[in-house]
Parts: structure tokens; sequence; C-alpha cells
């Protein structure tokens, strides 16, 4: 038996870099594994490390799309009572992520001097009209000294002519703030306009006055310079490095009663709807070809949910031929014409959102549910034949019933979990992968005991994962995320890359705020714990499983080939308080030279990293030598390992 065993740098070493604490050797206990790199899995589908966005809290408003202004639509009434943000138990009123429950807009004139009117709006239900030397303002928006903003606004007078004055300000003297003035004459123009912000604030504003005449102004748009096709620049950036393979989009429980095509067409005169799952306003500025777009952006596959709560196959029918049909094509033609003439070639398609729940919008019983089902995917095949279904699932007789009932029309099948916080460090970073295996031996016990299921190889895709809990400073379920919870969605991965044979797809929910593993402040982005862990073995754990056996615990060990098999990446998580030492026997290669090492550590398990502040939990490289003695573990890691192998 080859014996071999690595150490990071030397023998009874201690290190201390960003917080974390490497202890000596002679303080480690000592563990075992046996890795034989001869016995392999399937490989590792890269969709496993997937995520999904919902428009809920600020996921996508306020995170992922970079307009600053709430409700530039006017969604909400403007008027003289300016009471704006709503408080929730989660979410005081004096956050700066308060929910938005009533206009944003303050008057700057008399009470009465701004009407909203109904009659020929511009977008929505109604319009503001703004009479003479009155105005509104937006407060509360980010800055950044030096930074240009651009926008526009929408305007008409209500007679001849008037003059309409738009400033951005960050404070309250004639000289801290930036204008232009435009012209509006006749119908409807639009007019665009440009600042430079002379200061950092969080409590610079947007303001619009009105003089020689009343005038209404249809919607206003405010948004950095450098946004890129309306996206967040800081937010995108993070993203790329996430390197997700795949989004998941619209929703979630905001699906059932969402209807897409609100959000195609010319964005300013798409209509603001109440959201309707959640708080707040959907403005519906981030629709089909936004997602498509970003998408592009990020260099992932889009897996799109359709309706099946209030919705119905043949708009289900319809979105598809909307996505895939040539321009030949009735939906396709107006995909042409509203910008995209190539088709968007979505592939895999999730036939509707947690149908099983109660709190879904157009919920049945499962009797009814499955002949829903089955008739959606038949009208979506007439279209496209190719697509990939993938069921709304839940383990136990909701999912069974579906593969009973519905597995001709099942490519994949979706499960969802959430897991609370535990106070015993080592339950709360195993629920995780816990929660994976229970799901895995369900449909593993499915697979023998249904008839349906013979000959079909129906895998998981687990489309929601993550914890989910405490308060929520980061706006709507904007949870804050600890060094214990990347370590516990650390060891989730293990367990997909364990049953490899049956999970083909997992997605992260949410990606940004929310429970997100990326969040945002009003001008700054940073990556959660949970977000440095997907985007470590995203970007460096190997795709082809080999056999990891032996008592570890309470390490957690897995390994990998990387796709040309010419290195072998190991990885090892530690989720206790005190230094560990590995002495694997390697069985079926030899390792080469040095390799490196990759490593997310800190001495308290509540550590988190803040926007815009100097991270406290980050992922350190090091070049690491090669076969030495031992493998010392830090406490509270995620260690991975990259070796070389000699041909």
């Amino acid at each position: 038996m080859f014996r071999v065993c690595f150490t990071c740098i030397g023998i009874l070493v201690v290190v201390l870099s960003a917080g974390v604490l490497r202890p000596s050797l002679a303080a480690a206990q000592e563990h075992a594994v046996t890795i034989d790199t001869a016995k392999t899995g399937e490989p590792i589908s890269k969709f496993i490390y997937g995520q999904f966005i919902e428009h809920l809290g600020r996921c996508i408003y306020g995170g992922i799309w970079a307009e600053m202004l709430e409700d530039r639509k006017f969604y909400f009434p403007i008027t003289a009572d300016y009471d704006p943000y709503r408080g929730t138990r989660a979410v005081p009123k004096d956050s700066p992520y308060a929910i938005v429950g009533a206009s944003p807009w303050q008057i700057t004139g008399v009470p009465d001097s701004v009407a909203m009117v109904e009659e020929d709006s511009f977008v929505g239900e109604h319009t503001p009209l703004i009479q003479l030397d009155s105005g509104i303002r937006q407060p509360d928006l980010g800055l950044v000294k030096g930074k240009q903003y651009t926008g526009y606004i929408w305007i008409k007078p209500l007679r001849q002519n008037a003059t309409v004055t738009v400033s951005l300000l960050w404070g309250g003297g004639p000289q801290e703030r930036e204008s232009a003035r435009f012209q509006a004459a006749g119908a409807y123009s639009k007019h665009p306009f440009r600042f430079t912000a002379g200061a950092d604030t969080v409590k610079g504003a947007l303001e619009i006055k009105v003089s020689e005449g009343p005038c209404f102004v249809g919607t206003v748009s405010l948004m950095p310079a450098e946004n890129i096709q309306g996206m967040r620049v800081d937010t995108l950036d993070l993203l790329r490095q996430l390197n997700a393979p795949m989004y998941r989009w619209p929703g979630g429980n905001f699906v059932s009663g969402y209807d897409w095509r609100d959000g195609i067409g010319d964005r300013d005169r798409r209509p603001p709807r109440r959201n309707p799952a959640w708080t707040g306003v959907e403005h519906n500025d981030f629709g089909f070809h936004e997602f498509i777009s970003f998408c592009w952006l990020v260099e992932a596959e889009p897996l799109v949910t359709v309706n099946t709560g209030f919705g119905d196959a043949y708009s289900a029918a319809a979105q598809l031929e909307y996505a895939n049909g040539s321009t030949d094509t009735r939906m396709g033609a107006l995909r042409a014409e509203n910008g995209d003439r190539e088709p968007f070639n979505v592939h895999y398609w999730a036939i509707g959102n947690e149908m099983y729940g109660a709190w879904q919008l157009g919920h049945m019983r499962l009797e009814h549910y499955v002949r829903k089902h089955n008739w959606v995917v038949d009208k979506m095949r007439e279209v496209d034949p190719d697509i990939i279904p993938i069921a709304s699932g839940n383990s136990g007789p909701w999912s069974e019933g579906l593969l009973q009932s519905c597995s001709d029309h099942i490519d994949l099948i979706a499960e969802h979990f959430y897991c609370r916080a535990k106070p015993d460090l080592l339950e709360h970073t195993a629920q995780i992968a816990d929660n994976i295996k229970r799901k895995v031996e369900f449909h593993q016990q499915l697979r023998e005991k249904l008839d349906t299921l013979e000959g079909k190889d129906i895998r998981i895709a687990m489309t929601e994962w993550n914890y989910w809990y405490g308060p929520h400073p980061f706006g709507e379920l904007g949870t804050r995320y600890f060094l214990k919870d990347g370590l516990g969605i650390a060891r989730g991965l293990h367990e997909y890359f364990r049953h490899s044979d049956i999970i083909f797809l997992a997605n992260y929910a949410q990606t940004v705020n929310v429970i997100g593993c990326i969040k945002t402040s009003k001008t700054a982005a940073a990556f959660e714990t949970t977000g440095l862990a997907l985007g470590l073995y995203r970007n460096h754990f190997g795709t082809i499983p080999v056999a990891v056996t032996g008592d570890a615990e309470p390490l957690d060990v897995s390994a990998a080939w990387t796709t040309d098999r010419k290195a072998l990446t190991i990885a090892v998580i530690n989720p206790t308080e005190q230094g560990r030492e590995l002495v694997m026997d390697l069985k079926g290669a030899q390792l080469g030279g040095a390799g490196q090492l990759w490593v997310i550590a800190h001495s308290d398990p509540m550590a988190h990293n803040e926007p815009g502040e100097k991270p406290n939990v980050m992922i350190e490289e090091t070049s690491v030598a090669g076969p030495a003695d031992k493998l010392n573990v830090s406490p509270l890691s995620v260690s991975l390992y990259r070796f070389p192998v000699k041909n």
C-alpha cells in the first residue's frame, strides 16, 4: 500500500492571514482515508453549479438590474402624504432596504400640485401631471463621487409648452447638484441626461421641476453610466467570477401569477404590476429579452419556468415559440420585432413551481395537476419536440404521483429544500448534505418501486436549495450568510458529487440579495461565504469523481480527476474549531510535483462579508509542495488541492 500525505508549507507552521489561523501539527487530530483513482463515478454535471434568480426582494431590482429609481413608472399615486417605506418583522421600516409600499416620490411644491391622471396614461393606470413651479423628488439614492450617471425622462406638456429641469443632488447646497433643462412640446418626447456625482452619499436625490406650464411625466430612468445592457457592473463582475453554467428564471412562487407577455416590448411601456407572490411592485423592466441577455453576458444556459399556476398550456406554448421559433412563426416574428431576430434556443423548461403547495397560486390536487402537467408538455412539444421538461416535484406522494402518471412527459424532476440554523456547528453544516442524501434515497426507492420508470433515467433537478433563516438586513428575505453556511454549502456540493449518477442539475437559490450568495449595497457588491464556496468548486474542482473510503469524520473529503485526467483534485472540509491532520492512502495514480491550494477559512464561524468593506472571508491561493508527510487542515475551513499526476 502506497501511503501519501501532504503538507501546506511545512511542519509545525502557524500562519495568520485575513483572520485565518492554521494550527501547529502538534495540536491536530489525525484522520485517514483511502482514495482509489481507478474507481470513478459518472462525470459530475456542470449544471449542479447552477443558480436561480426570482422577481423577489432585491434579487433583480436593486441587485442585478442597474436601475436606481424605485417606481420609475409611477405605479403608486404620488400624494402629499410621503410615507413610502413599510416595515415587516424581518425588515424594519428604518432599514436601508425597507420595502417600498407607497410612492417613493416627494412633492416639492404645494401639496395639490401633482395629480395622477388616468386618461391616456403613458404606462400603467395613471400618469403624474405636475403643475407650474412644482416638482417631485426621489431621495435615498446611492452615489459615488466622480461617477457618471445616465438617464432619460419622457415628458408631454398639458398645453403648448413646458420646461422641465432634471437635477441630480448629492447635498443640500445650491452647488451640490447638476442639472439639465428640457423643453416639452406636442406629444411625449424622450430626453436623455448625464450627470457626475460630486460626493459619496446614500442620501442622493433625483429632482424633477416644471416651469412655464403644467407637464406630464411619463416615466424616468437613472442608471450608472457604466451599466452593461442595463446590468450592474459590480454585480456582473462577481457573477462572472461565480461562473454558474445555468440560471433558472423567473420563479419561484412569482411565476404562478406572472404573465410573461408583460415583460416584452418597449421597456418604458411595459405595465408595472403588484408582485403576485411577494411584496412591492414588479416593474417588468427585466423581462424575457433581458434574462436572455443576462445569460449571454455571464455565458450561462437559460432555464425558463412556465406558469402552471394561473397560466395554461397555450400560454406556455406561445412562450416557447417566442423563445425558439423562427421568424416565420407568429411569436418568433414578434420576438424579432422586439429586437432579437435570432432564436433564444432555450432547451430547459421547468413546468411550474411547487405546485404541490397550498401557498402557490393555482395550486390543485395531485390527481388534477398531473393532467395539467401532461397537457402543458404536450402543447409545448407541438412547438418544439426537443425541449427538456422538468416536472415540479416534491419527495413523497407528489413526486411519486408525477412519476407514476407523467413519466412520458418528464425528462428531469425538480426537488426543493431549505435549511434553518442549528446551534450545533456540526449539525448546522451537515444538514444540507443530509437533505440531498434523503432526496436521492427517495428517488432510488421509486426506481425500484414504479413500473413506469422501467427503462427510464429521470434524474433529479434540485432547482432550489440553500439555507434560509435569520433577519433580513438586505431587504425582503435578504439573509446574511456566515462562514458556517459556506462550509455547509461546500458539504452539499460533496454530496452532489457522490450522486452524480442521479443528480443532473441544481440551482442555488437565489443568486443576489434575498437568500443569495452575492449581496449588494446601493453602491457595492460582495461575495457571501456561500458564493465563495460555489465559485471555488465550480472553477477548480475536477469533473470525474473518484472513490473515497474510510471514516474521516468530522472531516468531509471528496476527490475527482480533472477532465483531461492530468491532475487530481482533493477537497477537505473541516467544520470544527480544531486543526486536523489527514492521512491518505492513494491508489491508482502517482502524484507529480508542486500543486495548488485554495483555502476558505476564518477563526470565527460567524465571520461574514459586507458590500463596500474589506472582506473578512476570502479564497486564498498558494502553491504547495508535492507529496510530503501530512495534510494539515485548518479549523473551520474548505481546502481544495490540485496536484499534477505522473504519466
